[in-house]
């Protein structure tokens, strides 16, 4: 499923336009990612958990080259799915 086609269920499923159902999944979005981007977690009870985790340095190895190479530590968003998600 892509964007368009959430934004249509969404539109279906509340009873909203399409125009609205757009607007309010971006909004939704762009909530989240501010949220995460500034360090907090975000807990949508029943369906999962964004966070944001930090990534060690670390060696890797160039596939093309096979020569050494060192990764640098950094920060990754992580997400738990909840109860209500699981299969």
């Amino acid at each position: 499923m892509n964007k368009t086609e959430l934004t249509a269920k969404i539109a279906e499923g509340a009873g909203l336009s399409k125009v609205d159902a757009k607007k309010a999944l971006d909004a939704t979005l762009e909530a989240i990612t501010k949220a995460v981007k500034g360090g907090d977690k975000v807990a949508l009870i029943g369906f999962g958990t964004f966070s944001v985790t930090k990534r060690p340095a670390r060696k890797g190895i160039n596939p093309q080259t096979k020569k050494a190479i060192k990764i640098p530590a950094k920060k990754v968003v992580k997400f738990k799915a909840g109860a209500g998600l699981a299969i």
